[in-house]
């Protein structure tokens, strides 16, 4: 399977907001599931969102619950993070994967496809 690749990253301001695109390529977003993850340096991989490619059900991590968005456009083939009210522990390389599979309920191991990833730092 061809990698996803991420992008929209950059450096903004606490409280600022930011949209990541990851662009999908070798199959459909009718095919599988997309998950967002993000990896701070020194901690480990975390799940962030994941967006269902049953029914387009929608899935976040406790920690951006309420601030992060996660939408697709079936017709780019390109999902989408919206990240909003931006904290400075929100700073990590944000990366986009799929499960190979429908639904959201895989375990991280289980994704593939990485890509290089995106950079966003929240600082003042």
């Amino acid at each position: 399977q061809l990698p996803l690749v991420e992008s929209g990253g950059g450096l903004v301001q606490p409280g600022g907001s930011l949209r990541l695109s990851c662009a999908v390529s070798g199959f459909t977003l009718d095919d599988y599931a997309i998950g967002w993850f993000r990896q701070a340096p020194g901690k480990e991989r975390e799940g962030v969102a994941c967006i269902s490619s049953i029914d387009g059900r929608t899935f976040y991590g406790d920690s951006v619950q309420g601030r992060f968005a996660i939408s697709r456009d079936n017709a780019k083939n390109t999902v989408y993070l919206q990240m909003n009210s931006l904290k400075p522990e929100d700073t990590a390389v944000y990366y986009c994967a799929t499960p190979y599979e429908r639904s959201c309920q895989a375990s991280q191991d289980e994704f593939g496809s990485w890509g290089q990833g995106t950079q966003v730092t929240v600082s003042s």
